[in-house]
């Protein structure tokens, strides 16, 4: 090949990608406008077969393989503009096309491997379930929430003012949620979780000063936890990751979808982890609602359901800096750029889904 032919093959090999990012974006776009398309071939055949697969090849690795390849990949990231610190004024258009065409590849496998979940059919559509509810329904099931949350509370400790303390490990927690999962899914068939692959994040420290509990690795189907979290908090966290194991993208499905889980599990601490995880929920909307009622509530419930709250709060108030500012803003962001249009809010929009559920199924 002639030298002049072989740089303009290298030139138009190096727009390929970039290209092709283009058309992806547009191809998933068009894809969203069919959800049970989506549902049918993407969510309920590709991807559940998929998932399992990626789970069975790493979930008996007893460290997150994710964090270990995200690792690797900003340490490669960091070289590559070490060294390419001094060209970029000479030759940025081909540091440009690079760098798209790294994203271009990301964006293929993001999608492929998990992200078109973002698209499926609504979880309110699928269980029928409305979506819209009054003050007074809140109220009243909140209210029943603090009477089944305080028995609970009532059954693993033998005061009122005692906050729970979890008698378990978290690789504990771990096995003790397939068990919520297994009666759950005796209801509701399409919440069939199989081949556990569930991590303690190696990049916890991080997580708590972005403000996460945890995340759904895409590429290699792992959940990881940040094992630093009060331990009320962990197994419902867990069952929640677990959510955006099979399936469910949505933030606010995974959180019901963890709630259920939780609540369903034979144990009463995995119990009271889902119900306080909800009634916190709860009273936050209620608050937001009405201020007065929301005061009056608080009083009723426990006072050491109370203290695991502010347990809680003591945890993330220690690890607040401006980190977690500006990955929350980058992640609401893009949870909207994934037709998540409720960004971060979507976290309590799982309320919605709660309060319509009790009004087909009491809690």
């Amino acid at each position: 090949m002639p030298r002049e032919s072989y740089y303009i093959w290298i030139m138009r090999k190096k727009h390929i990608l970039p290209l092709l990012l283009l058309v992806q974006i547009v191809v998933v776009q068009v894809l969203s406008l069919f959800p049970d398309w989506i549902e049918q071939y993407y969510s309920n055949r590709f991807y559940s077969n998929l998932c399992v697969v990626s789970r069975k090849l790493l979930g008996w690795i007893p460290f997150s393989v994710g964090d270990v390849m995200y690792l690797a990949l900003i340490v490669l990231a960091v070289r590559w503009f070490w060294r390419k610190r001094g060209t970029w004024k000479q030759q940025w258009r081909d540091h440009v096309l690079t760098l798209l065409a790294v994203f271009s590849v990301f964006y293929f496998c993001f999608h492929v491997l998990w992200a078109m979940n973002y698209h499926r059919v609504k979880l309110s559509d699928k269980m029928h379930i409305g979506r819209e509810y009054t003050n007074a329904d809140l109220l009243h099931f909140t209210k029943r929430l603090i009477v089944k949350t305080n028995a609970l509370h009532l059954q693993i400790v033998a005061s009122d003012t005692a906050k729970v303390v979890f008698p378990y490990s978290q690789e504990k927690v771990f096995e003790m949620n397939l068990d919520g999962y297994d009666n759950l899914a005796q209801i509701h068939p399409y919440f069939k979780y199989e081949q556990p692959s569930n991590k303690k994040s190696l990049i916890s420290l991080p997580l708590t000063y972005m403000g996460f509990a945890g995340y759904l690795n895409p590429f290699t189907n792992e959940s990881q936890v940040n094992d630093r979290l009060p331990m009320f908090n962990f197994p419902t966290t867990a069952a929640h990751e677990m959510a955006h194991q099979i399936g469910y993208a949505s933030e606010s499905e995974a959180n019901f979808i963890g709630y259920m889980a939780s609540t369903k599990n034979d144990d009463l601490y995995i119990q009271y982890s889902g119900y306080t995880y909800a009634l916190k929920y709860c009273l936050r909307s209620l608050a937001m609602r009405d201020e007065k009622m929301f005061e009056q509530l608080k009083t009723t419930v426990n006072p050491g359901i109370i203290k695991n709250y502010e347990e809680a709060e003591r945890f993330w108030a220690g690890y607040e800096t401006f980190v977690e500012t500006g990955f929350k803003i980058f992640y609401d962001n893009f949870l909207k750029f994934n037709r998540q249009k409720d960004g971060l809010e979507g976290y309590s929009k799982f309320v919605d889904l709660l309060v319509n559920y009790y009004k087909l199924e009491k809690i």
